[in-house]
């Protein structure tokens, strides 16, 4: 009793220490974590990314994609910059979003497209690099709703800064396919 709350938080809450710099590497779920239903996701997947004039417009690719994870990779470029020369939030965020989604899609059945519900994005630093690596992993893959969880990491040097986290809800779009005009 003789011990205040704030000496006993002092332990657990240690303000005189900043969090590290740069974070590990986030890595894909192991191939068997999930089995998609659809053999053909990886074609699925990429034709769809493809028609994204969204992804186009920004320079962003796929960078890597296995069941329940998508990486999509950006080049920085002074016009998805805002006025301080960092990458913009919402260039951050469409990366990421779309990331989370075709990480989604990966496991969804051929007859089907992907819609975002929601998502909830913290921005933890200033987005700037070489590249930013955009991660999406699936947390848990039901027959209507998919949520996901994605980092979005600057990268120089081969050294990775975490810049955003996002925790993503998803839609299956059942019998409607993922196809132009649909």
């Amino acid at each position: 009793m003789g011990k205040s709350l704030g000496a006993r938080f002092d332990a657990y809450d240690r303000v005189d220490e900043a969090p590290p710099a740069t974070s590990p590497p986030m890595s894909a779920p192991p191939a068997a974590a999930f089995a998609p239903p659809d053999p053909g996701f990886e074609a699925r997947v990429r034709a769809s990314f493809a028609r994204q004039g969204a992804m186009r417009t920004i320079g962003a690719s796929i960078g890597a994609l296995s069941p329940g994870y998508c990486a999509i990779e950006l080049v920085p470029r002074t016009e998805l910059s805002q006025q301080h020369g960092y990458v913009h939030a919402g260039i951050v965020a469409t990366i990421v979003d779309s990331a989370g989604g075709y990480a989604g899609f990966t496991l969804f059945p051929a007859d089907s497209s992907v819609l975002t519900v929601e998502f909830k994005l913290n921005l933890l630093a200033p987005a700037q690099g070489e590249r930013l690596v955009a991660e999406g992993f699936v947390v848990k893959c039901g027959r209507t709703l998919t949520i996901t969880r994605g980092e979005v990491h600057g990268i120089v040097g081969g050294r990775r800064t975490l810049v955003a986290m996002m925790q993503q809800t998803l839609m299956t779009m059942h019998g409607r396919a993922d196809a132009p005009g649909t």
